[in-house]
């Protein structure tokens, strides 16, 4: 086993060769099982090293700053510290975070576009100076409260469906720009660059276009006020599709090398958060209680009834819900996919079921149908693609218990990880190696048989 930060609070286990995630999950449950059946998340870290290899691959020379508020988990920025990754936070709570393992201020940026004025401070005084602006109030703000700040103005892309329209809640247009730069001008703020932002579920490349031509002509106003700009920041909306990513650097390689070429020395950087961390952690939930409820109370309209009017319908609750590890279902489409634990015949008959979080709130509804054999309180249920979110924020529910997270990563992945931190100069100075069995969490210890 190695793991980082004598005093942390967390470990890595790392697998032996011929052990998978699945018997991860499966040791993980059956000590559970036989305690308190706590919700539980498996983080394999090792899918991040593999994501920044990729990310080198085919985005290079775009540098990655890693959105925080996707995933603030101290396994996740450790590793992507590591790997020379930097950091787009949001929060004083998550600059703070971010400096702890020591990554130099040049290498944050404060991406709020609401900021506080005591957080604006906070971070004038540990040295990140890059801000990101869209209007003339927290230009003002900034000017007062961090006057070293370099701005970042971020500017709005243009929504091609209805899923779009969150792209013109931040971001200012062209002509405002304008107005800004006078403005900054006027009082003594120094712009740096340009940022935008083109959501995941843009299916519309040609988004890009409007905005890597936008952020050019922003640049050439620049000149005119007599900012020297050299940083372009294209935002996240990277979904962790290998595909996907090679899509969008095929579209936007010929527009960055006829508007930005390498000569303009201007730095190009992207947010990747989701990209990182989705597919890297697998929840785990324990049923606590079930109902059997008349069909017509549980199915929508247009979903297929039950072939036999006597066939049950099945609600369940689970340990976990909206107002914890789902809480992404009340502010967007999450397509939350359940996977059974148990093994089951392949014959065994399906029956219509919901799922629903432990609040008892008519909110809390994780799926709203779904077709799955019948279950018992006590069995569990998995569900994939659960790493960003809300892992390390609290929740609102009082009673909720947050679920355990286990860091696991194989030994090829961990090698992989200190040669990528070798050549970026990030290694981390105290890791340390433990011999024994596999460690996972701060309190669980098992062994994985080979």
């Amino acid at each position: 086993m190695k793991g980082f930060l004598e005093d942390a609070n967390y470990s890595i286990g790392l697998l032996d060769e011929g052990a998978t995630l699945a018997d991860v999950i499966d040791n993980c449950i059956y000590e559970h099982t036989h305690t308190e059946r706590r919700a539980f998340y498996v983080g394999d870290l090792g899918k991040l090293v593999k994501k920044n290899i990729q990310w080198q691959n085919v985005m290079a020379p775009i540098k990655p700053f890693y959105p925080v508020r996707c995933n603030s988990t101290p396994g996740v920025l450790e590793i992507l510290g590591t790997l020379g990754v930097g950091f787009a936070c949001s929060s004083k709570s998550e600059m703070a975070l971010v400096q702890d393992l020591g990554i130099s201020p040049e290498n944050i940026i404060y991406t709020n576009p609401c900021k506080q004025a005591s957080q604006l401070k906070y971070a004038a005084k540990a040295g990140i100076n890059i801000v990101t602006c869209d209007n003339d109030v927290e230009l003002k703000k900034i000017a007062r409260n961090h006057p070293n700040a370099k701005l970042l103005l971020h500017i709005a892309t243009e929504g091609i469906t209805a899923d779009e329209e969150l792209n013109m809640k931040f971001g200012t247009t062209l002509k405002n720009c304008r107005h800004l730069m006078e403005c900054a001008k006027e009082l003594g703020v120094q712009i740096v660059g340009v940022k935008f932002h083109v959501s995941g579920s843009c299916k519309e490349l040609q988004t890009y276009i409007h905005a890597i031509s936008d952020a050019r002509c922003v640049f050439d106003m620049a000149e005119e006020f007599g900012f020297k700009m050299n940083l372009l920041d294209i935002g996240g909306g990277f979904t962790g599709s290998e595909l996907q990513l090679e899509e969008v650097n095929h579209f936007i390689r010929p527009l960055l090398e006829v508007y930005f070429p390498k000569e303009s020395g201007v730095n190009v950087i992207a947010e990747p958060g989701c990209y990182y961390v989705s597919s890297a952690f697998t929840l785990a939930v324990n049923i606590i209680a079930k109902k059997t409820v008349e069909c017509d109370k549980l199915l929508p309209s247009g979903v297929e009834q039950p072939r036999n009017d006597d066939e049950p319908v099945f609600t369940y609750y689970i340990n976990d819900g909206v107002y914890g590890s789902f809480a992404s279902k009340l502010s967007e489409k999450l397509n939350a996919i359940p996977e059974v634990h148990k093994k089951y015949k392949e014959d065994e008959p399906l029956f219509a079921s919901s799922l629903w979080g432990p609040s008892c709130d008519e909110l809390d509804q994780i799926v709203e149908n779904c077709l799955l054999p019948e279950l018992s309180v006590g069995d569990w249920l998995i569900f994939d693609n659960m790493g960003s979110g809300t892992l390390g924020e609290q929740s609102a529910f009082n009673d909720y218990q947050r679920p355990l997270i286990y860091y696991m990563m194989s030994f090829s992945d961990w090698d992989e990880m200190q040669d990528a931190a070798i050549a970026s100069d990030t290694l981390m100075k105290n890791f340390f190696f433990v011999p024994s069995c596999i460690q996972l969490g701060p309190e669980d210890r098992f062994s994985t048989a080979a």
